[in-house]
């Protein structure tokens, strides 16, 4: 019916790190407005880090986020390695992997089988969901845990490790502690396996979104840690070069910063008939979707053959089906975790110390479970830190997961609006935004009368 007009609002996102609410306003079939609102109290982290030292910056960042703080103090240390010239030799860059690895397990396990899946399979949280399925939430678990032992050997505790420091780790395993890991490792190996193949089965909606993918990429290894920032519009960069291709900016409704990349163009205005498109509004998607689609190549190959078994193929840019890339993460993080074990020889010292403190600017990035994370610090001759900025790939995300929405709202239009706001909120949780990451930041404007 011409000039019928729907809305869509969800008060408080479920099923996601964080607070926020999504408005959906629907006429004649299209999306008028989309609007991912985060409302969560910005934190201030770069703010806590000026007058800081150098190496405070790993712990204190590391406390952004419970789920991902390997992410952070990955992101934190490359960047002061960067500014102080720390090189770390392959023993190092092993373990730091390792670590890394554990933390892909244990978060991507939580959103498939705790916060994803239950969409799925028409289940309103997890508890519901293992009345039926208990079987396959077990499996999850466990998958979980045996990343969660990866966290606690080599961080010192699951949550917020403490034995990570700029240069490389307080302390290093001895073999013998890595190779206990090894029985819990190779039994979540198979149970990802499995899990894979069940969830291939699984009803996924049709959506197909034309994103600008960006990830990091390596020249040998599917990248985590290193590499080059490249995108599918042909973006192929230095980290340190990241300012110069992406701009931050703010939006009335959400106290996260979000961004777009540069000279890729503008949001339309309200009304506008035409989509939103990557090419038009500037906007990105960065995450497991992105780094399959930039490095499916790079994936050893026995897990190119469980995603081509499991349906999936480049390109994919069906968001939804993003559960299934999460798996084929998990795996390669097994494979690599357990044979980068079977090889590992100790460092000749658990870590690197700086020939010197200087001045200067250090630039980090890394492959956060849920997407790019870039650190960049400015240190005076004394180590201290001078300036901050930090970019979590949920801020990065929100853009594109207004878009899906928008690119959804065809299909929402002719739903019960039940099942409408259901399908919105999947959509969201598809990219498992991670909303209090996002807003450690807030640009605060006071304007005063003239006295």
């Amino acid at each position: 019916m011409s000039g019928e007009t729907r809305t869509i609002a969800v008060d408080y996102l479920a099923r996601v790190e964080g607070e926020g609410s999504l408005t959906l306003v629907i006429e004649d079939g299209r999306a008028k407005e989309a609007r991912l609102s985060i409302f969560e109290p910005p934190r201030f982290f770069e703010a806590f880090l000026r007058g800081r030292g150098f190496a405070e910056a790993p712990d204190i960042t590391s406390r952004i986020c419970g789920i991902c703080p390997v992410a952070y103090i990955t992101s934190a240390c490359r960047a002061m390695e960067d500014a102080l010239g720390i090189e770390l030799g392959p023993e190092l860059r092993a373990l730091r992997r390792i670590l890394y690895c554990g933390e892909w397990i244990e978060s991507h396990a939580l959103h498939v089988f705790l916060l994803h899946a239950p969409d799925l399979l028409g289940y309103p949280d997890a508890v519901a969901m293992a009345r039926d399925h208990r079987d396959w939430v077990a499996k999850g678990l466990a998958i979980k845990k045996a990343g969660n032992a990866i966290v606690t050997l080599l961080g010192g505790r699951e949550i917020h490790p403490i034995n990570v420091r700029v240069g490389g780790f307080y302390s290093a395993p001895s073999r013998a502690d890595l190779e206990r890991l090894l029985p819990e490792l190779r039994a979540g190996r198979e149970h990802t396996r499995a899990c894979l193949s069940w969830m291939a089965t699984l009803p996924y909606p049709e959506l197909e979104r034309p994103y600008e993918f960006v990830a990091l990429r390596s020249d040998d290894v599917y990248a985590i840690a290193e590499g080059r920032l490249v995108s599918s519009g042909g973006l192929d960069i230095e980290v340190r070069a990241y300012d110069a291709h992406f701009v931050e900016e703010q939006v009335p409704w959400s106290t996260a910063l979000r961004s777009r990349i540069r000279g890729r163009g503008r949001r339309a205005p309200a009304g506008d008939p035409e989509p939103q498109t990557p090419e038009r509004s500037g906007s990105y998607l960065c995450g497991p979707l992105a780094r399959f689609n930039l490095s499916f190549d790079r994936l050893l190959p026995e897990v190119q053959d469980a995603a081509r078994a499991a349906g999936l193929a480049i390109p994919c840019r069906n968001p939804f089906r993003s559960l299934l890339v999460r798996l084929v993460e998990i795996l390669q993080a097994f494979e690599e975790s357990i044979r980068i074990i079977e090889a590992y020889a100790p460092p000749p010292a658990p870590f690197v110390a700086p020939p010197a403190v200087r001045a200067g600017t250090g630039y980090g990035g890394s492959e956060a479970p849920r997407g790019f994370l870039y650190h960049r610090y400015t240190l005076d001759a004394e180590g201290t830190i001078l300036d901050a900025k930090i970019v979590p790939p949920t801020s990065q995300n929100q853009l594109s997961i207004e878009e899906d929405l928008c690119a959804l709202s065809p299909s929402l239009a002719s739903l019960p609006l039940s099942e409408a706001t259901a399908r919105a909120e999947q959509a969201v949780r598809n990219h498992d935004p991670c909303i209090s990451c996002a807003t450690h930041f807030l640009t605060l404007r006071v304007e005063e009368a003239p006295r």
